[in-house]
């Protein structure tokens, strides 16, 4: 069973969800990677390089902590671990968190899953001129196959509609949510509707 999600909280899914698509977030692109650091230690024999204070962008997105683990020494396949005071910006939002997995593939971004208590995001609505704003305990994207999971008490709201659940999925490419039963651990989804306030005017 699942509840499908696309009326009411069209407004908030199609815009929200951190307009995360792979045309505007994480999306697959051809630009450069920069990488600045403070300092970092490289070691050959395990291919594994330790950066401080790092931050990486291509194009649009960019990813900051305070220390980076990463096993490959390019971007051609690579696994990056990002910890402390973590940063992901997109395009005109950003995800903050305790920590960042991050994988590169042919040198491009192919999945970030971000985890904290709780990692969270806010996204630009560019109708409402409001912000989106969410948290889950883990937030994953899988950029290949165009899905969002938020996981363990998942919120959504856009200051108006307000969506609660143990665990919401969001496909980019069928523009649909859901919060299916069996991901719910015996819980419910909640969503909450507040009206707008009165005009004053009769």
């Amino acid at each position: 069973m699942a509840y499908s999600i696309r009326n009411t909280l069209l407004g908030l899914v199609g815009l929200a969800v951190l307009s995360v698509t792979p045309a505007a977030a994480l999306a697959p692109t051809r630009e450069p990677i920069h990488l600045d650091a403070q300092s970092f230690e490289l070691d050959y024999g395990n291919n594994v390089v330790v950066y401080h204070k790092v931050k990486i962008s291509q194009g649009a997105m960019s990813v900051a902590s305070d220390q980076a683990r990463a096993t490959g020494l390019d971007f051609e396949n690579s696994h990056w671990v990002f910890q402390g005071n973590v940063r992901i910006a997109m395009d005109q939002g950003e995800m903050t968190s305790d920590e960042a997995d991050v994988t590169f593939v042919k040198k491009l971004v192919a999945t970030a899953l971000v985890t904290g208590k709780p990692a969270s995001f806010v996204q630009n609505n560019a109708i409402s001129g409001k912000p989106v704003k969410g948290h889950a305990n883990t937030i994953d994207y899988n950029i290949a196959k165009g899905v969002v999971r938020f996981s363990s008490n998942a919120w959504l709201s856009d200051g108006q509609t307000e969506i609660r659940g143990e665990m919401l999925k969001y496909n980019v490419l069928e523009k649909k949510m859901v919060g299916e039963a069996a991901d719910q651990s015996s819980q419910r989804v909640h969503i909450t509707i507040t009206p707008p306030p009165a005009s004053g005017k009769p």
